[in-house]
């Protein structure tokens, strides 16, 4: 009889957490809802992160003003899709909305969401409709490409005449690339017509899922812009990339046009060796060993990948359509035994690169190109001995330099936005005998030392390392505690500026038995359905990735806002203001704590002056230092931007004025090498061209020649 009564009790319960929502959501076709497991996530993210975040920011009608707003931006940043009429109808939801979400309502967000997909569906269906119509690009006109700062559409009149110019820009463009030959301005809308409609068949497979992360994006955005909800499908993904491995057959997938295309074949998986998978094939249907096949045409990709995704030793079979092929013509069956996957494309490899120094010697430099600090933490925990780790690789990296008799090091963490905060500790103490690394201070104002306990070396010889404005969080812990200890020279651009840790945890365990039990009785009422299909081993409820810590220098000093100053720097080609921490809204400020107890390694106080005067030497009569500065200015000019113009002569000039420019360029460096000009109508070849290593490599050569004292100092410090 208890059990009966808490049953009815929960059923109530259940009734009445949705019985009077603040909106009634549209039962028309299209129109999509959120299911009740979306409901208790709401109300238990929003407990969650009201109690643990580190950020304690009040969660009041201020917050829901943040959170409405940067959920119209997320939905529609450059303003194209929704009218000021239906901005007007949401404003009452604006001081409400947090408040809605603390109680696991999410109508007022569905009926946005579902707006925006109404608009969304009327204007590509409005452009593609006009695309046969005649456009005359002799006519002096001009489209706003970026309309972010201006106002919505007041009117669906205007709003339709900014779609028209849209389309008379895409067409211009396809024009501008075409040969002139007859026919191909009907093919070019065709093309267009295409890809219009590849949009709309885009958004009308999306889900309530997708929709759900959008809402709740907008939500943790608001506080902090690090901490991130993942859907079950996201979740997955996002632990694979960390991971740097995962289970399957080794493609990367895309959309195109409501199938599936093969965009890339990892090396080394399953359909790399079997080489009957091809970049550009289609998958059209699935099956799971010798089962059934299922179509797959028009399903959404992610339900498509976990279709093909399984276990290590099980079988999938493809139904593929050759590149180049009809969707009509006969599919070819091909079977794959599914594997772990190591996509050792996104891991740290390296170069050996030679360098003539002042003095007429040639040094050998290793490069270590860092893409991410990566940790399979589910094999690490299950005691695998093979696991994949950032550490790991690079210590065999250093190895094998070691055997190639290299006498520096550099490495490149540029575009290296971070990762697991153990790697950044674990990597540092490769070039370090032992002692702290980074300070990480709590919500309670309580500061934990993470140290190199690790007394080996790897590497005791010169070091370098190159950052830039894209090098994040762990890379910017490496990079500091290099610098802090004297242990190298940090080399290019100020650093991101993301000083804080998130935790990455599985809703799961905050989901209260209570909700669990309701969350079952509102699946008995049938409320509960419209679920994605769970990808194997996922988190059922999802995943928060939410900021539980604070990190800092060894010196005391935040990195958050102000990253890391290089000792060495270069022009920053993006700025500070629009790219980094510093231009986000709702990131933490920067301050300063006690520094730690450490020895540094060496002083380089009189070293680096003695470095920036032959690097500023090199500088003035360096060309390629001179078309960076070009690319800023021409960089920052784009930037202020907004518009292009639609006369077709004016637009057709400007571009073979930039063609002639870069041919130029190109042809500038080709005569440095004695390799013969690039005529006008020849295609430019790609030139692999990295000035800033190239620089970071001759100050690496200076390093090594006037820092014999201070390497045998940094040696001894070893021992």
């Amino acid at each position: 009889m208890l059990k009966k009564l808490f049953l009815a009790l929960f059923i109530a319960a259940a009734v009445a957490c949705s019985a009077n929502p603040r909106v009634k959501l549209d039962e028309g076709s299209g129109a999509l809802r959120p299911n009740a497991k979306q409901e208790i996530i709401t109300k238990d993210l929003v407990a969650l992160l009201e109690k643990a975040h580190y950020k304690k920011v009040p969660f009041d009608d201020s917050l829901s003003s943040v959170v409405f707003d940067l959920y119209l931006k997320n939905l529609d940043q450059g303003k194209n899709y929704f009218l000021q009429s239906d901005i007007d109808s949401f404003e009452p939801y604006r001081k409400v909305l947090l408040n809605d979400l603390k109680n696991g309502d999410l109508s007022a967000m569905f009926h946005i969401y579902n707006v925006y997909r109404k608009r969304f569906n009327e204007q590509l269906k409005y452009a593609i409709s006009q695309i046969d119509k005649k456009y005359d690009f002799t006519k002096e006109e001009s489209f706003v490409y970026d309309r972010e700062k201006l106002a919505w559409f007041k009117t669906e009149a205007e709003a339709q005449e900014s779609w028209r110019k849209r389309i008379k820009y895409d067409l211009l463009n396809l024009k501008l690339s075409s040969t002139g030959k007859e026919g191909e301005e009907t093919k070019n809308k065709k093309t267009l017509k295409e890809r219009y409609q590849n949009l709309l068949s885009q958004e009308n497979t999306s889900n309530n899922y997708d929709a759900f992360q959008i809402m709740m994006n907008a939500f943790t955005g608001a506080i902090d812009p690090h901490t991130n909800y993942f859907t079950p499908e996201d979740a997955q993904r996002f632990n694979e990339s960390m991971a740097r491995s995962f289970e399957g057959i080794g493609a990367q997938l895309m959309m195109d046009n409501e199938v599936v295309k093969v965009m890339r074949i990892v090396p080394g998986g399953p359909a790399f060796r079997d080489k009957t998978l091809k970049q550009d094939d289609r998958i059209i249907a699935v099956a799971q060993g010798d089962g059934e096949f299922v179509d797959v045409v028009g399903w959404r990709l992610g339900n498509v990948v976990s279709k093909i995704k399984g276990p290590k030793g099980t079988t999938v079979r493809l139904k593929v359509i050759p590149a180049g092929q009809e969707l009509t013509s006969a599919p070819k069956i091909i079977s794959l035994v599914r594997d772990k996957i190591v996509d050792e494309e996104q891991s740290a490899k390296k170069e050996v690169k030679e360098v003539k120094g002042a003095d007429g010697k040639t040094y050998k430099i290793g490069v270590i190109k860092v893409p991410g600090f990566y940790l399979n933490f589910k094999e690490m925990q299950a005691g695998n001995p093979d696991y994949k780790s950032t550490t790991r690789d690079v210590r065999r990296i250093l190895d094998t330099l070691k055997q190639e008799k290299v006498d520096a090091v550099l490495m490149d963490l540029r575009a290296n936005g971070g990762g697991s905060l153990i790697e950044a500790v674990e990597l540092t103490g490769l070039f370090i005998k032992s002692g702290p690394v980074v300070q990480v201070r709590d919500p309670n104002n309580r500061v934990e030392i993470n140290n190199d306990e690790d007394e080996s070396i790897s590497w005791e010889g010169p070091l370098g390392v190159l950052i830039d404005r894209f090098s994040a969080s762990a890379s910017e812990i490496f990079a500091a505690a290099i610098q802090d200890y004297g242990r190298g020279i940090i080399i290019g651009t100020q650093s991101y500026g993301k000083g804080t840790v998130q935790s990455a945890v599985a809703m799961d365990q905050f989901i209260s038995r209570a909700d669990r039990l309701l969350l079952s009785a509102r699946d008995k009422t049938n409320e509960a359905s419209n679920d994605e299909s769970m990808p194997q081993g996922a988190p059922k409820f999802g995943q928060i990735n939410f900021t539980t810590f604070k990190f800092y220098r060894i010196n005391g000093s935040s990195t958050q806002h102000k990253g890391v100053t290089p000792d060495i720097e270069f022009p920053m080609i993006y700025a500070a203001d629009k790219f980094g921490e510093s231009s986000e809204k709702a990131a933490l400020p920067w301050d300063q704590i006690k520094s730690s107890s450490y020895n540094p390694y060496a002083d380089l106080s009189a070293i680096k002056p003695v470095l920036i005067k032959k690097h500023n030497e090199r500088m003035k009569t360096s060309t390629e230092y001179k078309y960076l500065l070009d690319d800023i200015e021409a960089f920052n000019k784009r930037e202020g931007e907004t518009s292009v113009s639609l006369q077709e002569t004016k637009l057709k000039k400007e571009r073979e004025d930039q063609d002639a420019k870069n041919r130029d360029r190109v042809n500038a460096r080709r005569q440095l090498k004695g390799l013969p000009a690039i005529a006008k109508g020849q295609a430019l070849p790609r030139m692999d061209n990295d000035f800033i290593e190239d620089e970071s490599l001759d100050i690496m050569a200076d390093f090594i020649e006037l820092k014999p004292a201070v390497h045998n100092q940094v040696a001894a410090s070893a021992k």
